[in-house]
This record gives C-alpha cells, sequence and structure tokens, in this order.
C-alpha cells in the first residue's frame, strides 16, 4: 500500500533521528515541541486563561518544613523609549 508507514519505518525514522542529533538534543527537542503544540493548542482554542504555578521548595536542613511558592504569570511591558531627533543639526 503506498504511502503506508509501518513499524519498521517508524524505528528506521527513530535511529536515524538519534543518530543525527544524539541522545542529549532529543530530550530537548521534544519538550519544546510540546511547549510548540500547546501554544498552538490555545492559541487556537483562545484559552487565555493563566493559571498561577505551585512548586515546592526542598528545605536546605534535614529538619526544616518544605516550602510551597505560588507564582502568577507576569505579562512583560516594554519601557516607553524617548523619540530621537534626527536632521537637526543646531549650529552656533
Amino acid at each position: 500500500m503506498p504511502g503506508f508507514i509501518g513499524l519498521p519505518e517508524i524505528l528506521l525514522l527513530g535511529l536515524v533521528v538519534l543518530l543525527v542529533f544524539g541522545p542529549k538534543r532529543l530530550p530537548e527537542m521534544g519538550r519544546s515541541m510540546g511547549r510548540g503544540m500547546r501554544e498552538f493548542k490555545d492559541a487556537v482554542t483562545g484559552s487565555n486563561k493563566h493559571e498561577p504555578h505551585e512548586f515546592v521548595i526542598a528545605p536546605d536542613e534535614p529538619g526544616e518544613p518544605a516550602t510551597l511558592v505560588t507564582t502568577e504569570p507576569v505579562a512583560l511591558v516594554p519601557e516607553p523609549t524617548r523619540p530621537v531627533a534626527v536632521g537637526r543639526d543646531r549650529v552656533s
């Protein structure tokens, strides 16, 4: 059947990708592809909800309690720039 990709073809393709990019680069590429697909899905569905992220910071000392940190996404706003006068030469 023309155009059919079976298990041997997928394994061969995976081997070629592993040889070309190497084992250190593959997880990084997978993460970036996952982020890109998630951003694309959010853009298509119009899901703009930003949920706060929570993570736990491990204590430095074994007896101390762990710390729960909640972060909210911050919108980056560029600083306003001052206009620059171009072509105005003052001659005294």
